[in-house]
């Protein structure tokens, strides 16, 4: 009898880890990372998800994954008409902050994809923050929203 109350108790702490798609570094929290599907032959795709941190300012300085040839971290801001990109050093990440990388933001990108990213799917992202050092997160691959608002809260 107790074995099947901590057997439940297991399956349903497991439900809640996978539902909650959530990831802590000591002080850091990192939610529900995700990136869109591609399509076939596109070489390029992005990854975006939610840091919150608890402790000692930090930045996000490199990303690392299997399933394209380097993830380079970048930014998307408004100059007068037209919206422009570009390459970071690093993501700050401040002290009892959250940063958010969304689509038409900051946002990780995939580049050099070895396959396209399909609905449904994850794969395994190596995040290395300064001082917190480094964290392995699994990414879902959702489905392409057309429309979709820029502040989108996954």
């Amino acid at each position: 009898m107790q074995f099947r109350h901590l057997a439940g108790l297991a399956m349903a702490c497991a439900a809640f880890a996978v539902q909650a798609h959530g990831y802590k570094l000591g002080a850091i929290t990192v939610d529900h990372p995700y990136a869109r599907a591609t399509l076939p032959g596109q070489p390029t795709g992005g990854a975006y998800l939610r840091f919150e941190n608890r402790g000692p300012s930090d930045r996000l300085v490199a990303v690392q994954t299997d399933i394209a040839q380097r993830v380079e971290m970048h930014d998307m801001k408004m100059e007068g008409d037209v919206m422009r990109m570009r390459q970071l050093d690093a993501i700050e990440v401040p002290t009892n902050k959250a940063v958010a990388l969304h689509p038409g933001g900051l946002h990780l990108m995939l580049i050099g994809l070895k396959a396209p990213l399909k609905e449904g799917e994850r794969f395994a992202m190596t995040l290395k923050f300064e001082k917190a050092g480094e964290v392995k997160v699994e990414v879902t691959v959702d489905a392409v929203k057309t429309g979709e608002p820029r502040d989108h809260k996954h």
